[in-house]
């Protein structure tokens, strides 16, 4: 039988109870043993809905992790802490799953990629977005080499309004960024995923301000305060690849578009090209003519395990505590993730500066 792992929650708030405590609790072989969170009150509900018997609750990371003993520690916090209580919990002996993005600053980054080499322990970051039906198959498909050599992509996180108005997300200080860090992170991910190309050569970005000082803006969420949105609204990036490969990556929590998507790509490679804007599609160029097929997701490309349906979230958290308990490289690996925090961190320093970033 499986080993039973304890795991320790550091952060009780949205993406813990959102996406993480529930889809963890689905797990046999897993124990929800501690929580934490500055905010008492919310560890203390977390625990009572998903602990164990006598599951405890801290309000300091650091006395959970000295006075526990855990396997396993989700952090759970915003962007400017994830490195220290990462590289804290790798310290201490745990395996760490950290939120995304990996860490507020590329330099941050690399400290958590150095701490997981130096001691041993699994780290992974939560880009849960490559874990979608659609994200998988579209996985094997450029695996397989069906659309050959990928040389151009784009990846979209476009909102028209839906400026997250909650807990800390306009605050630069706590967040490093906007809408970029926030859902432009998973589009760069999915996309760098997709194309298995980890070696960028150069960066151009732009950000934008132009709607966040706005009074009674319409919003998926209710009207923003302007003195708070500290972060920028929109912000575009041009990557080019060692290999020549380009990506653009578009972002934002507001913008005059109807062009909407999130948490997507396209991708353009010899043999076929591929898009997720519209269910998935394919297109390409068979005996003579153009082609375009949309995939069928249904059924059969829902991810099943022991005969249960499983959502994105279930899928990452099963494969993670699967990655820990076999010693496998987790599906999202720490050195990835660094490279999307480094092109992150590079479109906002040319945005800054209005120059050409050429990274090392």
């Amino acid at each position: 039988m499986s080993k039973v792992y304890r795991v320790g929650i550091v952060g009780c708030g949205g993406i813990a109870n959102g996406k993480h405590l529930p889809s963890l609790s689905k797990l046999a072989n897993v124990e929800l043993a501690a929580f934490c969170d500055i905010v008492p009150e919310r560890a203390e509900e977390a625990a009572a809905k998903y602990g164990i018997d006598g599951a405890k609750v801290y309000a300091d990371y650091r006395e959970m992790l000295k006075e526990e003993k855990l396997d396993i520690v989700h952090v759970l916090t915003p962007n400017d802490s994830h490195a220290e209580i990462s590289i804290a919990a790798l310290e201490a002996g745990n395996h760490v799953m950290c939120e995304k993005p990996m860490a507020k600053s590329a330099a941050d980054a690399r400290k958590m990629v150095e701490a997981a080499k130096r001691t041993g322990k699994k780290l992974t970051i939560g880009y849960n977005n490559r874990f979608r039906p659609d994200s998988l198959h579209l996985k094997k498909l450029c695996v397989e080499g069906k659309l050959g050599h990928i040389y151009y992509a784009k990846a979209h996180a476009i909102r028209r309004r839906a400026v997250p108005t909650w807990g800390v997300f306009l605050d630069e200080e706590k967040q490093g960024g906007g809408p970029l860090i926030d859902i432009g992170t998973h589009a760069l991910d999915l996309t760098l995923w997709m194309m298995d190309n980890y070696k960028p050569k150069v960066v151009l970005g732009t950000k934008y301000h132009e709607l966040s000082q706005r009074e009674n803006a319409a919003n998926a969420w209710g009207p923003w305060d302007p003195k708070k949105f500290t972060v920028e609204d929109s912000a575009f990036g041009m990557i080019v690849m060692e290999n020549g490969a380009t990506v653009v990556l578009e972002s934002s929590w507001a913008l005059n578009s109807l062009e909407v998507d999130e948490s997507k790509c396209s991708l353009s490679g010899t043999e076929a090209g591929a898009d997720m804007k519209n269910g998935l599609r394919i297109n390409g160029e068979e005996f003579g003519r153009l082609y375009t097929k949309e995939v069928d997701l249904g059924a059969g490309g829902v991810a099943f395990y022991e005969g249960k349906a499983e959502n994105a979230a279930d899928t990452e958290m099963r494969s993670w505590i699967e990655a820990v308990d076999k010693d496998l490289e987790p599906v999202v690996t720490p050195e990835q993730a660094c490279v999307v925090s480094e092109i992150l961190e590079a479109i906002y320093e040319s945005a800054r500066t209005g120059k050409a970033v050429y990274m090392n």
